[in-house]
């Protein structure tokens, strides 16, 4: 079964929408491959509020927000990662409500030459947080979930109130994740994927798209047997003595957006530099890279 991709929305740039009882939204004008319709700015509570993923640093968008925001008092502005689409704009946000930024911080540049993205890395939060720690305000309570896969330093928030999970860019409705090292990790994405599975949230709130509603369990496994299907494909390819991920890519991308070759070339190093570290592919390379050789090695079974 394929992900039963969620592609419909409805929404206006710039306008706040309540989209749960303790929930609203603002969408920043910044569509893209990436970034399908921009990035989802989501605001916390009532009055006291925590804002996630503040979104691009755009004129426009940072004056609807204060807009929007008028009157409340923001207590924390949150990050999910360092990424342009999601963290430039929280510290001059964080500076005009007068409060502190906090994020997971252990950004690594992504390989800009070959996926064209753009890191954040001059954003710094003003207080770390990770596994454990919890963020509250009159009426709502967020656990703060480390999710390393998309980026090393990549968080979710789980909102108790409503059973809700916050994701980022782990999981979202519209399209799979881009996982690209060095800053992403297929193995920790994997696991981070169970993480979330395991905690039975009712619906995910990504930052770019609609919800996922629907038998959110099942969603996520289908985004997982996604990933070990592409797995069992590059293994395949590699069975058949191709070593190189251009060429590899070629026949498993087919349905790919077509601006985003370089990025999917780039998850499909994340995919075999996990089984580079679980023994099965080997690579003369010390930093391996999308025009690196690899090698299905001699120990494995032809099985």
């Amino acid at each position: 079964m394929g992900i039963p991709y969620i592609k419909d929305i409805d929404f206006e740039y710039g306008k706040v929408e309540q989209v749960s009882p303790l929930i609203r939204r603002v969408i920043a004008n910044n569509p893209g491959p990436f970034t399908f319709v921009g990035t989802g700015v989501y605001i916390i509570g009532h009055g006291k509020v925590a804002v996630i993923d503040p979104g691009p640093d755009q004129a426009e968008h940072f004056d609807a927000l204060k807009e929007v925001l008028k009157g409340e008092t923001i207590t924390h502005v949150l990050v999910t990662h360092g990424h342009s689409d999601h963290s430039p704009l929280a510290q001059p946000l964080a500076d005009w409500a007068g409060c502190r930024t906090y994020a997971k911080n252990c950004g690594v540049p992504t390989a800009k030459g070959e996926l064209g993205s753009a890191d954040d890395l001059g954003f710094q939060p003003d207080v770390k947080i990770g596994d454990g720690d919890v963020i509250t305000g009159p009426g709502w309570t967020l656990d703060v979930i480390e999710t390393p896969g998309h980026t090393c330093n990549h968080i979710c928030f789980g909102l108790r109130e409503e059973n809700a999970c916050l994701s980022g860019d782990h999981i979202m409705g519209w399209s799979t994740t881009i996982v690209a090292p060095p800053d992403g990790n297929m193995g920790d994405y994997m696991r981070s994927l169970d993480k979330i599975e395991e905690r039975n949230f009712d619906i995910l709130w990504p930052t770019h798209g609609s919800p996922v509603r629907e038998d959110v369990k099942g969603f996520i496994q289908a985004y997982r047997q996604h990933r070990l299907d592409r797995e069992a494909a590059i293994i395949k390819h590699l069975k058949a003595g191709e070593t190189n991920i251009p060429k590899m890519g070629e026949g498993m991308d087919a349905d790919v957006d077509k601006r985003l070759p370089p990025a999917a070339a780039m998850s499909v190093l994340g995919h075999m530099l996990k089984l580079v570290d679980e023994g099965k592919v080997e690579t003369a390379d010390a930093k391996p890279t999308v025009r690196s050789e690899f090698r299905w090695t001699a120990l494995q079974t032809t099985a």
